[in-house]
This record gives C-alpha cells, structure tokens and sequence, in this order.
C-alpha cells in the first residue's frame, strides 16, 4: 500500500495555514500543523479539520530551532509549506527586530534543520508582494524588489538567502510564492479588508458608529486566500522549483473596497471632502467612515498589482474568485456572524431574566 504523502505546514493557525491543511487533507494528505503556544485559543480557523484523523498538532515556534527540529522528526515531511511570519506591515514598523527575527532568522532556522533532518523534503517558503515595494506595476519575478517596510526587507533577505542561496548551494527544493494581497472570511481583523467588512456590518446593525482608516488611494491586488493556497501547492509538484508571482492582475483602491462593502451589505457610501478631511456617508447622511492619519504608513506602498503569467502557464494556476465576489462573500460573513452574536447575546439575556 502506497504511502500517504506527509506534510508540515508553519503559520497553520493563520489563514492560509487554515485553507492550505484543509486543501492538502482533501487531497489524501497527512498533515502536522505547528502550533505556537498562546494564552488565547488559536485554533478557532481549524474547526473543520481539528478532529480529522489526518491533521495533527506539534507545538513548536519560529525562534526555537530545537522545536523546529522535534516537528520534522515528529512529521517526517514530504512537503514543508512554511507561512509563519510577523505578517502585519504597519506593526513590522513598531517592531522591526521581532520582524527581522521570526521572517528572516526564523526562517533560516527552519531551512538549517531541513537540510539536516529532510533534505528530500520540498519546501515553499512563503514571500510576498510587499518586496517589490517602489516598483512600478505589473510586477513580475524579473522585477526589482526595493521594499519599504521592515516587513518586505525581512522576506526580501530571507527569499535571497534561503530560497535563492540554499537551493543553489546544497540543491535543497525550494519554492517560493510571491504572494499578492489574498484575503478571505478568516483574514485577521485588523487588516484593511476585514476592518472594512467587519466595520460596516456592525454599522449597519447598529452595534458601532464608524470607524477610521488611512490613505483611501492605496491600491492593492486583492484576491482569495483559498484559491492561492492552491497555487502553492502546484509549485511543489513541478520537477524543478522556481519563483512564482501568485496575484490577479487587477488592483483596486482602499476607497473602491469599502464602496464594494458597502454595496454587498445594501448600504452605499458616498465620499465628501478630500484628503484627511474625507468621510464616507452612508444613505441618510450618517458619517461612517473616517480618515485619521495615524493609519497612514510611514512609507506608503502605492500601487501593488502581480504578473502572474507564468504561474498561468507552468502551474495552470487561475483565480477562480474575482475582486467583487470576494468582498461580497466576507461582507455577507461578517454580517451574518454578528447577527448571529447578537442571538446569542439575547438569548443569554433571556435566560439571565428567568433566573
């Protein structure tokens, strides 16, 4: 009987660890997943596989190779998919040295214990649209990366270090996946887009007044986080490992997605002023969004928008979920989870009144 093949994915807890276990699982896979210890649950992501009996959890962290080393002997992987990361960019600006640590020194922890436990292993490392930076767009793997943020400098260094130099030197497979914006119902709520869902749908169920962002006129390739998990895994079933730019290829503003929030939810907003003086309204006139320049970055990232032609034809890789869906299917989420919130809350009521 042919064994199952074994994978271990860092960063499981987060979005895409979540969407790639369960991808790999549908596959026939046996998945590890590294668990980091906190004092909160982090396993909220992982309900649909956390009782599968091909998905198991090894605790283990980023900063401690001695964890690293124990996951691989525990895993023995045939695929090592590596998406932890401190992948907050405005907080990569407070807290450069914890960046630099866990996206650079981390990861040469990792790539040093492969190479002594699981040299055969095929890696994907994890890199990301913020490298490039500066540069012009459309940004593909022959442009120049000159990043502006402690975030893109600390995946810049560790993809010329460890995927670039460690697969050259003791021909270790490794793959990376330039990454453009990716988002889903389970992005982190203190990123843009999820702000922006969360926000309105509590708006318009009347649980908060408005809420604040930064520089409206960002423009970001957004697309969905379960298509591009996907894509990262096609890239370790190629013969030879290479770079690939996984995006769309269509970029929107800040102000554009939260129109499109706003028109998934049937509340529109209409902008008035300019600059930091701009608000959105809602249908009667109620200011519901803010712009505070505390929001805005140190060095503001303009325009993001990926190539991603060569993923198209070695990979055969698409995006199957366009800008609009996406928005639309976590505005409708974050929507329906508060409403149900507000049953719970009501029932919790209720039941305190009979006692």
């Amino acid at each position: 009987m042919k064994r199952k093949k074994r994978a271990l994915v860092t960063g499981v807890t987060g979005q895409d660890g979540s969407y790639l276990a369960e991808y790999l699982i549908g596959l026939g896979y046996e998945v590890w997943g590294l668990l980091r210890r906190t004092s909160l649950d982090p396993t909220a992501r992982l309900t649909t596989i956390i009782r599968s009996p091909r998905f198991h959890l090894v605790h283990g962290n980023m900063r401690d190779a001695a964890s690293l080393r124990r996951a691989l002997r525990t895993s023995r992987p045939d695929e090592v998919y590596n998406l932890a990361a401190q992948s907050d960019v405005g907080i990569s600006f407070l807290c450069p040295e914890e960046t630099f640590e866990v996206n650079y020194e981390g990861v040469g922890k990792l790539m040093n214990e492969i190479r002594r436990e699981v040299p055969h292993a095929r890696v994907y490392q994890a890199s990301t649209s913020e490298m490039y930076g500066a540069t012009p767009p459309l940004q593909n793997e022959l442009s120049p990366f000159v990043p502006v943020s402690p975030y893109g400098e600390a995946k810049l260094k560790a993809h010329k270090k460890f995927v670039m130099e460690y697969r050259e030197r003791y021909g270790l497979f490794i793959a990376s996946g330039i990454l453009f914006n990716h988002e889903s119902p389970r992005r982190g709520q203190h990123f843009v887009t999820r702000k922006s869902t969360l926000s309105l749908a509590r708006i318009q169920l009347g649980l908060q007044k408005d809420f604040t962002l930064g520089n409206l006129e960002a423009r970001r390739d957004w697309g969905f986080a379960g298509d591009y998990v996907k894509a990262m895994h096609l890239m370790l079933q190629k013969k030879t490992p290479r770079d690939y730019v996984i995006a769309t290829g269509v970029s929107h503003t800040v102000r554009e997605l939260v129109a499109e929030v706003g028109s998934a939810i049937g509340m529109p907003i209409t902008w008035h002023g300019s600059g930091l003086k701009e608000v959105g309204k809602d249908p009667k006139g109620n200011t519901v969004v803010r712009v505070d320049r505390k929001f805005y970055r140190p060095v503001e990232v303009h325009n993001l928008c990926g190539d991603p032609a060569r993923a198209r034809e070695e990979l055969g890789w698409r995006p199957t979920v366009s800008f609009e869906k996406l928005i639309r299917m976590m505005a409708k989420a974050d929507l329906a989870q508060e409403r149900e919130r507000i049953g719970r809350n009501f029932k919790a009521l209720d039941a305190n009144r009979r006692v």
